[in-house]
């Protein structure tokens, strides 16, 4: 095997292009399965319809203004959450550093809770609160990961960050109280859900989501290296704190980006690289490809699990995402070697 080959290779998940297929494959079903099904009048024989080129003009709409929007906003959701996870538990070396758990959602969430407060109403102006926000709170995340003791020991770095989170959602609360008006609209974003986001909101994030995608090829590389220690790195010709700091700034972008959209979504960052580690291994840049397909998968198929369970009314996205990864949470801590990475 030539050495092109080789490094072609890496950026192969697990090596093995089915796995990579086979997740898109479950993408598309789930994909399809949201565009199908909802909490509403209109039934999988009106969506099919629709899809044939007929169908009623309610039907038509439900699916082209309502569900076909939402489908759009939980993949680019999807996507950066599971990504986002996948290079902080990289960079952290730790399989419980998730953005919900850290702080880093959090802090987006303050941020934006107190830009709604204040008046903001663009979509732009949102996701570039919610990014400053996710930086500050990522930024809070690298330093504790730092501490001597800390970063080495990953139920304690998750107690820090769940202790940071606490706080951020009681000044949330508080901001709630301040304003009874703004607090309504906090109150059903802060929840967490991707239905009833216009095409004008996704559209703001997308360029900052973007930025933040070249980040991360540029970047793979670089991490690859790191993971397995700064001497390794630095012998490699790699700057152990440029990376982080690269990291930093693209684990904002793309949580705040998600934030922004859907609200604080914890335990997606960390199911996505969970499931793709298990398909794939450690290697950051084979499991940042299944991140891609597994992060709107998982998203997607909470949201549609969300409008079954409570019909005809839906459950907060939040809550869904929290009861798919608790468990996964369970496992790993219960587990008798705590994972490294």
């Amino acid at each position: 095997m030539t050495t092109k080959t080789a490094v072609l290779m890496d950026w192969v998940p697990g090596g093995r292009p089915i796995n990579f297929i086979g997740a898109m494959l479950v993408l598309a079903l789930i994909c399809l399965a949201s565009l199908l099904l909802g909490a509403g009048p209109v039934t999988v024989g009106d969506a099919l319809s629709v899809l044939a080129g007929g169908g009623s003009e309610e039907a038509r709409f439900v699916l082209a203004e309502l569900r076909l929007p939402r489908l759009a906003v939980g993949v680019t959701t999807g996507l950066a959450l599971g990504v986002a996870g996948a290079l902080l538990q990289t960079m952290t070396r730790n399989p419980l550093a998730e953005p919900g758990l850290l702080g880093v959602s959090a802090g987006s969430a303050f941020a934006v809770a107190l830009a709604i407060l204040l008046g903001a109403s663009t979509a732009t102006v949102t996701t570039l609160v919610a990014q400053g926000g996710a930086l500050a709170g990522c930024s809070l995340v690298i330093a504790a990961s730092r501490m001597q003791g800390l970063g080495n020991d990953p139920v304690r770095l998750v107690l820090a960050g769940a202790t940071l989170s606490g706080l951020l959602l009681a000044m949330t609360s508080l901001l709630m109280l301040a304003d009874q008006r703004a607090a309504d609209e906090i109150r059903f974003w802060v929840t967490g859900s991707i239905a009833g986001r216009p095409w004008p909101q996704l559209f703001a994030t997308l360029p900052s989501l973007l930025f933040a995608g070249a980040i991360v090829v540029a970047v793979a590389q670089p991490l690859a290296s790191l993971a397995l220690g700064e001497r390794v790195a630095a012998g490699l010709g790699h700057h152990p704190g440029r990376i982080r700091l690269l990291v930093v700034f693209a684990v904002a972008l793309l949580v705040g980006g998600a934030t922004a959209l859907a609200g604080p979504l914890v335990f997606v960052g960390m199911v996505v690289p969970f499931l793709a580690r298990a398909l794939a291994g450690a290697d950051i840049r084979k499991t940042l490809w299944l991140c891609l397909p597994l992060g709107p998968a998982v998203v997607l198929l909470a949201d549609t699990i969300s409008r079954l369970l409570a019909a005809p009314t839906e459950l907060p996205l939040g809550v869904v995402t929290s009861l798919i990864g608790a468990p996964v949470l369970l496992a790993i801590v219960r587990a008798r070697r705590m994972p490294t990475l």
